[in-house]
């Protein structure tokens, strides 16, 4: 082993160097020292001891080097460290050591999440808590908020938020907005990705801009509960265009926040593709497009209908049923749900129930479903009742199926209101079944309001007139039929039906460019 030391010691104006004796000799010892007098007139450098050691172990060569100290310090040598390389007091892990340390962790946490049967496989790459025992808190958490390990694992991600920092924040906000805990749950089942949000930049500019449109702060709530997936969309994306393209088809300005509170799933309905191929269909079918504008205020959700899946296939099922082509836009109006419902199993069960009960045929239920297409919602046995009713009355089993079909409406109404029209009818205004026959609507007219008052004045005067003529017009109509001469068999409508000009008639407290402050009481 070969031993090389130099020293040196600066005064002002000169660097002497001398050499020292060997310290360290192993094996083969080699000795070799030089010294070396130099003056200098740098008065600037400073005291300085090289010291060079090398040595040979079962014929490997080591070397260690330091500078800066006053004398040799053979317990400062490190193995392992290149030529001239600087020692360390203490020892920090290496890179390698750091990735090792941190692979063992996951690999902990991981095995602490299949334990309980959550399947970490997507959670690669995304940054987890260091130790399975904070990891527990989050999972503990989630529990308390309703969330089952089948939840957890359809959104495993949402185990990257931390409970202090994401999930508090953003719970207590939305409890102060006033979203209910109980509806916390099923919330987070929609929407889990809400958890990653901020609660400045994310969710406060949605709320915002929901107030904006018009949507009371007391609704906020309810419309977040219905539909959380709006706290994830862009504000100048989807939400302004779907408003947008609604005000421009003639929804009215007034309307939208009672629209979007019932209904705020059009704010992620794309335009292009989902509402107006919509709007455009029912107008190909006949309807104006200001009326499709009523129907979408007082009925937002038709626009969830799809318009591949249910609205076409069944139109084309309504037609099927016998329902005429240049009715349609009336039997949609007037029941916009059917479109939207699994129809063509409704549309046979009715069928055949009335067919059963009355001997309708299929022709006679198309004309059914045109007057009044919310039969085939109706249940079993209320039709039943309301045909007995019917029968007990008198009228035959060939009568009740003409007034069925005249006025499709005698299934559904109250029956003791019903009653109370009839006994009136027989007592008092002492008519034959007949009139009831010819018009069954009749049992639609209040007693009170309608039917009693203009009975009286027509027994009053001596007046003879049908039952259509007296009841199928509006109080100012009924007083200038009065003042005729004669009755005008024109005028005596049997069969009243529906007016699609009743969607579109202006509204007194309309405004096509303001939004009121009560404008949406109707919804609340």
């Amino acid at each position: 082993m070969t031993v090389r030391s130099y020293a040196g010691i600066t005064k002002p104006g000169f660097w002497l160097v001398h050499s020292e004796l060997p310290v360290l000799t192993l094996l083969k010892p080699k000795l070799t020292s030089l010294s070396i007098l130099k003056v200098l007139g740098d008065h600037k450098r400073g005291i300085g001891l090289i010291t060079k050691c090398q040595y040979s172990v079962a014929d490997r060569t080591f070397a260690s080097g330091s500078v800066g100290s006053s004398k040799s310090k053979p317990d400062a040598v490190r193995l392992g460290r290149k030529q001239g390389g600087s020692s360390s007091l203490y020892s920090r892990p290496s890179l390698s050591e750091m990735r090792n340390e941190k692979a063992a962790n996951r690999a902990r946490v991981y095995e602490f999440l299949r334990e309980i049967g959550i399947v970490p496989d997507e959670l690669d790459g995304l940054e987890l808590p260091v130790t399975a025992e904070v990891m527990r808190e989050r999972v503990d958490f989630l529990h308390t908020l309703g969330l089952t390990i089948e939840d957890i694992n359809n959104y495993p991600l949402v185990l990257g938020c931390s409970v202090k920092k994401n999930m508090i924040p953003v719970l207590d906000y939305l409890g102060k907005l006033g979203v209910r805990k109980s509806t916390f749950t099923e919330f987070l089942r929609r929407y889990p990705q809400v958890l990653h949000a901020s609660v400045v930049v994310d969710l406060a500019p949605v709320v915002k801009y929901l107030q904006g449109m018009d949507i009371k702060p007391t609704d906020i709530p309810r419309v977040l509960e219905r539909y959380p997936e709006v706290l994830g969309f862009k504000l100048e994306g989807t939400m302004s265009t779907s408003v947008a393209y609604l005000v421009g088809i003639g929804v009215a300005r007034r309307e939208i926040g009672g629209v979007l509170t019932r209904y705020p799933e059009i704010l992620g309905m794309r335009v292009g593709r989902v509402i107006k191929p919509f709007v455009e269909y029912l107008e190909s079918l006949g309807i104006p497009r200001l009326a499709v504008a009523r129907l979408i205020e007082k009925r937002p959700h038709i626009l969830g209908f799809g318009l591949k899946e249910r609205v076409k296939p069944n139109v084309e099922f309504l037609l099927e049923f016998h329902v005429r082509k240049t009715l349609l836009p009336s039997v949609v109006a007037q029941y916009p749900e059917i479109i939207g419902l699994d129809l063509k199993p409704k549309l046979l069960s009715q069928q055949s129930l009335l067919n059963s009960i009355i001997d309708i045929g299929p022709e006679d239920f198309g004309r059914v479903v045109e007057k009044m297409p919310q039969v085939i919602s109706l249940s079993k046995a209320p039709v039943i009742k309301h045909v007995d009713f019917l029968k007990n009355c008198g009228f035959s089993l060939q009568q009740v199926r003409k007034m069925v079909v005249g006025c499709p409406q005698l299934l559904a109404l109250n029956l003791d209101i019903m009653k109370l029209n009839f006994d009136y009818f027989q007592m008092v205004m002492k008519r034959p079944l007949d009139d009831l026959v010819i018009f069954p609507a009749f049992f639609t007219y209040g007693l009170e309001s309608t039917i009693k008052p203009r009975h009286r004045i027509i027994a009053k005067k001596g007046l003879k007139c049908s039952l259509a003529w007296l009841l199928n017009c509006s109080d100012n109509k009924f007083e200038e039929r009065l003042s005729y001469d004669t009755i005008d068999m024109e005028e005596m409508e049997t069969e009243p039906s529906f007016d699609m000009n009743t969607l579109m008639e202006p509204r007194n407290n309309e405004s096509a460019s303001d939004y009121d402050d009560d404008s949406d009481d109707d919804y609340v």
